[in-house]
């Protein structure tokens, strides 16, 4: 998926070319790791160790992305675990492929794992740096990359090549190989794999070499016309690297969101006038792990399948006459309507819950002033324009986009996401793109567009009775005002979404890592919040004045607990009636008689029904079952 920016992306187009390409956003996820052998040794384990990280999370997360690992610069190339994988690829020299790109499972990280066991003792020797000067030819371990991506056997939507090195330059400059090494963008540049440097130490240098490599590689696509992944060399700036490792290693933090589309609609601004537009949301939702059944005996996974019987009876003998099965769209479903049976198939169904096409429909226009800052009933969307069904959206899209800017207007607009959805309320706020910022999560959600606002509607706005608290008898003073505003400002703590994952999540994947792989996680720190001992340190020299202006507080008591049968608690009800009353025939028909069958278990009526009238009832019978067929059967003997 390509952003958008309004600057350039406003040129129209007629060429039937253009309009029959459509780009498929469908596919896999795939990061190709390259770990330099140059790295000293304590840099080579940090680098294995993000891999590590990536490796389980990405296995945790979403096991579906694929994954890779190749070293470059080395002087022996050993094979891969799986020989078979690298038949029809040429592995040139002093490059090593560790793991091609696979779909992670248990197997591939254990054997990872114990690679990096003995990989500080055993990489020298294994794999060695490439002689005479530790380098190999940078333009070769790119074509390698590329022929690994293209042969993975997946069709891939986002590709990444991650080349973790401290050296500033593959070549000196005034080589041959330096310029065949930035040749080779012009190869990634022609395809959609990213190219990114994870630099192992802080003050790495990008102008030498890799500025200028980067710019090349994301160049204009031309058999994608509507990409504008275009970075002049002058815009290019030098990312953190410390945020890079960081948030290569932790995949549950997506980098890639833009990539994540969540579908294409069409903006309708009146007769005959139309946008194509695509959308996606702010902040993903935490997916859990889907829960399975596994069998006792070897630990498989149950499979379940659902399948819809049809069966005609007789209507006298009650047999099965006749049996097909159906498909889910094949089937009914019936309701009794007085005497009549109403049957509605899932055709009907679903047209009556079809009744507009999604897309989205202008409305009209409001000032800015009347839309409030925060509306908590649904998170916003981003919304920006793709002419991949309407030639020269996105020139409109910037036409309406900067009136709204400039005026300060919002669009209000009637929106259905997708079939069998129900219709939404939106309001279009025009927003523009943050400046650039790697220490705030912000920068990582800024673009130019529109925010799809979601509206409330009655059933989201709740009435709340502040009269029980917000009175003057429960006002605090003015010194408590003033002691409460200095915890506030000791408590306060630095929100950064991205550094604060799920604890129910942490929780649950650090299980799974103890039983799958025997990885011991420290729970304490899963959810990287304050630590509450700190927290209370910053304020114990308020809590005397706390105590002063509050008094002492009063602990609510507890509700005594109750007491079991060994303390002299009531029993559990015992039956009302005996066994040998039950044996007496004189006595059943008493209770029949006086309508107080009632007072028996569940037990004792099948004992009637087994010793008196000679019936074993089902057992799926119900009390009231069982007390009306001994009263039928009373009578029928009477």
């Amino acid at each position: 998926m390509s952003t958008w920016n309004p600057d350039r992306d406003f040129e129209l187009t007629d060429s039937e070319d253009d309009i029959a390409m459509k780009r498929d956003f469908h596919g896999r996820e795939a990061i190709l790791f390259v770990v330099d052998a140059n790295l000293q040794n304590e840099r080579l384990m940090e680098a294995l160790k993000l891999i590590r990280g990536a490796f389980i999370s990405g296995m945790l997360v979403n096991d579906k992305d694929l994954m890779g690992l190749i070293f470059a610069n080395t002087k022996k190339s050993p094979p891969p675990q799986e020989l078979q994988c690298l038949d029809n690829i040429v592995v040139p020299a002093n490059c090593a492929v560790f793991l091609p790109l696979r779909q992670l499972t248990k197997a591939i990280v254990e054997h990872y794992l114990e690679f990096m066991a003995t990989a500080e003792e055993m990489f020298a020797s294994d794999y060695g740096v490439a002689e005479p000067d530790g380098r190999g030819s940078f333009a070769y371990m790119i074509r390698l990359c590329i022929e690994l991506l293209e042969k993975c056997g997946k069709k891939l939507n986002n590709a990444k090549i991650v080349y973790m090195t401290d050296v500033e330059e593959p070549h000196p400059q005034s080589s041959k190989e330096f310029q065949s090494a930035l040749q080779k963008a012009s190869d990634l540049e022609g395809k959609e794999f990213e190219f990114q440097v994870i630099p192992m130490v802080d003050d790495f240098d990008y102008e030498p070499f890799y500025k200028e490599f980067i710019t090349l590689s994301r160049g204009k696509r031309p058999h994608i016309p509507y990409t504008t992944t275009t970075i002049e060399i002058d815009a290019f700036r030098v990312p953190d690297a410390q945020l890079q490792r960081e948030i290569l290693e932790d995949r549950k933090l997506r980098q890639d969101f833009l990539r994540r589309c969540l579908g294409h609609f069409t903006l309708s601004l009146g007769p005959n006038l139309s946008i194509s537009a695509q959308f996606y949301n702010y902040f993903q939702r935490r997916t859990y792990p889907h829960k399975v059944h596994i069998m006792r005996r070897d630990n498989s996974v149950v499979r379940k399948k659902r399948m819809i019987m049809v069966r005609k009876k007789d209507g006298e003998t009650q047999e099965i006459t006749h049996e097909y099965q159906i498909k889910m769209t094949g089937g009914w479903y019936e309701c009794q309507v007085g005497d009549q049976t109403l049957r509605v198939t899932t055709e009907q169904l679903n047209r009556v819950r079809n009744l507009h096409p999604p897309g989205m429909m202008l409305l009209g226009f409001k000032h800015r002033s009347a839309l409030p800052d925060k509306i908590y009933s649904k998170p916003c969307s981003f919304m920006y324009p793709d002419d991949q069904n309407i030639i020269g959206s996105k020139r409109l899209f910037r036409a309406l986009w900067q009136r709204c800017l400039e005026r300060e207007k919002i669009a209000i607009c009637l929106f259905m996401c997708k079939r069998k959805s129900v219709p939404r309320y939106v309001a279009l706020v025009p927003v523009e793109a943050a400046q650039p910022d790697d220490k705030n999560y912000h920068s990582l959600l800024s673009g130019d567009g529109f925010k799809i606002v979601y509206l409330p509607d009655a059933r989201d706005i709740r009435h709340i009775d502040m009269c029980d608290w917000n009175n003057i008898a429960n006002t605090a003073t003015d010194e408590g005002v003033e002691l409460f505003q200095k915890v506030i400002k000791k408590l306060t703590v630095d929100y950064q979404p991205n550094l604060i994952n799920d604890p129910n999540l942490e929780v649950l994947q650090s299980n799974l890592l103890a039983l799958a792989l025997n990885i011991r996680t420290d729970q304490e720190d899963l959810s990287q919040l304050p630590d509450p001992a700190v927290q209370n340190k910053r304020i114990e020299t308020l809590v005397p004045t706390y105590e002063s202006i509050f008094g002492d507080e009063v602990v609510p008591t507890k509700k005594r607990a109750a007491k079991s049968t060994a303390e002299g608690a009531s029993a559990p009800k015992v039956p009302k009636v005996d066994e040998d009353q039950m044996k007496s025939y004189d006595f059943v028909e008493q209770l029949i008689k006086d309508q107080r069958l009632n007072i028996c278990t569940v037990v004792q009526l099948r004992f009637i029904l087994d010793e008196h009238f000679g019936e074993k009832p089902a057992k799926s019978v119900t009390k009231a079952g069982l007390i009306e067929r001994i009263e039928m059967l009373y009578n029928t003997d009477e």
